[in-house]
């Protein structure tokens, strides 16, 4: 079983040998992995790093989001008080 496109996010970026990887081409490359191995693939998607699965070396970058505070939610604006004014 292969992993599905949708494991790898935007914001991952995979690298073997210097070179960016395709989706798809992960995709062909995990057909021949055992269970174990992609449950590895998936956790290093994650939490991102240097490892390697099934003899072939990857590196996977995470893009920090900066849209985000710590709790992971997205930045409200509160809503103005009765009798409060902007200028």
């Amino acid at each position: 079983m292969a992993i599905k496109k949708q494991t790898i996010r935007k914001n991952q970026h995979l690298t073997s040998l210097g070179r960016d990887i395709p989706k798809d081409e992960i995709i062909a490359l995990s057909e021949n992995w055992t269970e174990q191995q992609e449950k590895f693939f998936k956790k290093m998607l994650k939490q991102g790093g240097d490892f390697k699965v099934g003899g072939v070396k990857y590196k996977v970058t995470i893009e920090e989001r900066d849209d985000i505070d710590s709790n992971g939610n997205k930045p409200t604006n509160p809503p103005l008080t009765p009798g409060e004014r902007t200028f």
